[in-house]
C-alpha cells in the first residue's frame, strides 16, 4: 500500500467545486481546505507506485487545478520492485543494516 500527501492549489473561488471533484476520486481523501489561498491537502492510497503516480496525474488533470504536488510519500515494499533486484546486486543482503553505534 502506498500513501501520499498531496498539496493541491485551485483558484479560491473554485475551492468547493475542486474539493467535490477530489472527493469523488477513488483512494483520495480531502483533509484540509484553505478558502483564502485555494489550498487543499489530500491523501491518496494506491496499491503500487505506478498507481500512485497515475493518481497524481489524475488530480493534476482536474478542472481548475493550478498545482498538485506530492509532499509526502510512504510505501510498503512493492513485491514487483523488490523481486526484480537480483541477489548479487542486493548490497544489504546478509548485512546488519543498523550500525552498532545506533543500537546503543
Amino acid at each position: 500500500m502506498n500513501v501520499s500527501g498531496i498539496l493541491v492549489v485551485v483558484p479560491p473561488e473554485r475551492l468547493a467545486m475542486a474539493t467535490e471533484e477530489l472527493s469523488r476520486l477513488d483512494g483520495v481523501d480531502v483533509h484540509h481546505c484553505d478558502a483564502a489561498s485555494g489550498r487543499i491537502v489530500v491523501t491518496q492510497e494506491a496499491e503500487t507506485i505506478h498507481a500512485e503516480v497515475d493518481g497524481l496525474k489524475r488530480i493534476k488533470a482536474l478542472p481548475y487545478v493550478i498545482l498538485a504536488e506530492m509532499a509526502y510519500h510512504c510505501f510498503e515494499e512493492d513485491s514487483d520492485i523488490a523481486g526484480a533486484i537480483p541477489p548479487e546486486l542486493d548490497e544489504l543482503e546478509g548485512v546488519n543494516q543498523v550500525p552498532p553505534f545506533l543500537n546503543k
